[in-house]
């Protein structure tokens, strides 16, 4: 018979194994648009870029920016969105 902390152990590191593989998985480097001062906001899904654009450009504005760029491949998927 294991012992407890024989199994803690394979237990944290099953843990850590199932979180670090989807982190890993994913492209890690956001390439931000054209021109300079642009700083990564967050990221949501939405249907379009124009709908990106037009729901962010509020919230940009109150908080002391001028522009919006959403970056995402097109149609309903999920977007970076840019603020500078």
């Amino acid at each position: 018979m294991k012992s407890w902390r024989s199994r803690i152990t394979v237990g944290l590191a099953v843990g850590a194994a199932a979180i670090a593989v989807p982190l890993t998985a994913t492209s890690a480097v956001a390439v931000p648009p054209p021109g300079s001062g642009w700083h990564v906001a967050g990221g949501m899904t939405y249907d379009s870029k124009r709908q990106c654009e037009a729901e962010e450009l509020p919230n940009a504005q109150h908080n002391g920016y001028d522009e919006v760029w959403c970056d995402g491949p097109g149609g309903r998927a999920e977007y970076t969105v840019w603020m500078r």
